[in-house]
Order: C-alpha cells, then structure tokens, then sequence
C-alpha cells in the first residue's frame, strides 16, 4: 500500500506520487517564470538598440517622472540602448542563480522596480492609445514573475549562506 499524506487545500489523502508531481509542477512553474523572465528582459533589452524601439518608448520615458532625466543627458537612441543595456544587464544576473542566488536575487528585485516604473506609464503618459495600453498591461504578468523569482532567490540565496 502507497504511503499516504494529507493534502493540505483539500484534507484528502494522496499518494507520494501525487506529491512529487506536485512538486515537479512547482520546479517547472518556477524554471518558466524564470527564463521566461530572461527571455523577455534579453529581447525586449535587444530592441532598445533599434530605432523604431527607440522612437516608440520614446513618449513613454519623456512623460514619466522616474525616467525623463534620461533625455536631458542623452538622446533618443542613447537613451533607448541604455535603457537596453539595464534591461540585459538584469537578465544575466537572473540568469546566475544556479551560481549565484543572491545575484539572481539582485536582478529579480530590480526587475520589480523596472515593471512598477513601465505600468506607471499608464498613468504618467497622455493620450496612450490602446494598442500601448495592452501592451503596457502585459507587464503585470512579468512583475508577478519577477516577484516570485525575486522570493525564490532570496529564500535560495539565505539558505546557501548558512
């Protein structure tokens, strides 16, 4: 007879098996979330360096008030590419937490300081059409990932230390 546990959400008794999948559902959500994080921090950073990605986000940082300071030392272009550049620069460090918890830690909070900075957005840009408004939302959906990851390194990265 399978050893049985008690399901926490339900009171029911379940199987070691069912724990496991439960747990590798878990792992897997988390690996996803993780590089789905990268994967999007890389392309979308990848782009600043274009000019029509340039020209696009171009509105969005001359509106807000935690990024506008960006053109009155650089241009369009440069500021796009060094926005870019932090945007690269936070996927490697997420990308570290195999090695490195704590880096990967770093990476995922700053990532939750970038997303709330692109939602506000939403409010501190006029006339956003909503084409932008959608694409705007997307972004509480990589908040939500960069805030789980943000936990998940945090706890990986006290645990390594002790």
């Amino acid at each position: 007879m399978p050893e049985t546990y008690m399901c926490e959400i339900s009171n029911e008794p379940h199987t070691q098996h069912s724990t496991r999948a439960i747990a590798t559902l878990e792992a897997l959500g988390t690996f996803i979330l993780r590089y789905g994080l990268v994967f999007v921090l890389l392309l979308w950073g990848a782009a600043k360096w274009t000019k029509p990605e340039a020209d696009a986000i171009q509105p969005l940082v001359a509106h807000s008030p935690f990024m506008s300071w960006i053109y009155r030392i650089a241009s369009v272009q440069h500021g796009s590419e060094f926005i870019g550049c932090i945007e690269v620069g936070l996927a490697a460090l997420i990308v570290l937490r195999r090695w490195s918890p704590r880096a990967s830690a770093v990476g995922c909070t700053a990532s939750i300081l970038m997303f709330l900075t692109t939602l506000s957005f939403l409010v501190t840009t006029p006339g956003l059409d909503g084409l932008t408004q959608g694409f705007l939302i997307k972004d509480i959906f990589l908040l939500g990932a960069a805030v789980f990851t943000a936990g998940e390194a945090w706890h990986a990265s006290l645990n390594k230390s002790r």
